[in-house]
C-alpha cells in the first residue's frame, strides 16, 4: 500500500501525514461525529446501525469479529467489508434495496440544499477486492434526502478491472440511471476522488484531476446527503480500505 496521504482543502493528494493509529478504533482517526454507520446485519430489513456518538473516539465502535468495520491492523486503514448478497451469504438489506452495505451516512447536517455554493465530499482510498458486479463496489454516493424519495441522486461505482463509473438518476422516481465512466485506478492501488453538488451542478474529480460535470436531468435538485462506504452490487465479497474522508459544506 503507497504511503498514507493527506487531503488539500483543494481536493488534491498532498504531503505524507502522521500515520493512521492502528491501536485505535476508526473514530479515533476519522472524523465521524457527523455520520451514522449501517452494517449488513440485523433482521430482515432493519439493518444495524451505530450512531454518531458510539463511533467516535478511540474506543469507538469496530466489530468485535473484525467482520464489517474496523481498523487494518497494520497500517491503521478504516476497513469496510460486505460478506455478497443475501441470497448466499444472509447478509441483511434496507427495504428499500437488494443489496447488503457497510457504508457511513451523513447525519449532521441530515441533509442539505443542492443549491448552496460548496457540498463536497472528498476521500482517499484503496478497492482491495470490489464485488463482481458489472460496475461493481459503490464507494460514495449523494442520496436524496429520506422524505423526498428512496433514491440516490448518484452513485460511484468501482468494479474489477479498475474502472470507476458514475451512475445519475434522471427522475426522483429512480430505476433510470446513466450511467458514466469517470476514471481507472488498479485495484489495490491508493486513489481519491471528490463528489461535489454544490450552486446545483454535480460534478465528479479522480486523483484530484479537472471536475467532470455531469447532467442531473429532472431531478430538480432535491435535498440530499452525502454516504460513503461499501456498498456491494454483487453476490462476491467486497473489501474497502479508506485513508481518509471530509465533507465540506
Amino acid at each position: 500500500m503507497p504511503a498514507l496521504k493527506t487531503l488539500l482543502a483543494t481536493g488534491l493528494v498532498g504531503v505524507a501525514s502522521a500515520a493512521l493509529n492502528p491501536s485505535c478504533a476508526p473514530g479515533g482517526n476519522f472524523d465521524l461525529s457527523k455520520w451514522s454507520l449501517q452494517l449488513p446485519i440485523g433482521s430482515t430489513g432493519s439493518p444495524t446501525t451505530i450512531s454518531a456518538s458510539q463511533l467516535s473516539g478511540c474506543g469507538g465502535y469496530q466489530d468485535p469479529g473484525h467482520k464489517y468495520f474496523f481498523t487494518e491492523s497494520g497500517d491503521g486503514a478504516l476497513v469496510m467489508k460486505v460478506p455478497g448478497a443475501p441470497s448466499n451469504t444472509g447478509c441483511v438489506t434496507t427495504p428499500n434495496s437488494q443489496h447488503c452495505r457497510t457504508e457511513l451516512r451523513e447525519s449532521s447536517p441530515s441533509s442539505w440544499d443542492p443549491n448552496a455554493s460548496n457540498n463536497k465530499l472528498t476521500v482517499s482510498l484503496a478497492v482491495e477486492q470490489p464485488d463482481n458486479s458489472g460496475y461493481g463496489t459503490v464507494v460514495g454516493q449523494i442520496h436524496i434526502a429520506d422524505n423526498v424519495s428512496t433514491k440516490p441522486v448518484c452513485e460511484l461505482y468501482y468494479n474489477t478491472n479498475g474502472d470507476l463509473t458514475m451512475g445519475v438518476e434522471q427522475t426522483r422516481s429512480g430505476g433510470n440511471e446513466v450511467m458514466t465512466k469517470v476514471g481507472n485506478v488498479p485495484v489495490g492501488q491508493q486513489f481519491t476522488y471528490t463528489i461535489s453538488y454544490s450552486s446545483n451542478v454535480l460534478s465528479v474529480s479522480i486523483n484530484g484531476a479537472a471536475a467532470k460535470t455531469l447532467s442531473t436531468y429532472s431531478l430538480g435538485a432535491p435535498s440530499s446527503y452525502f454516504k460513503v462506504g461499501n456498498y456491494n452490487q454483487g453476490s462476491s465479497a467486497s473489501d474497502v480500505h479508506f485513508f481518509s474522508i471530509n465533507v465540506s459544506h
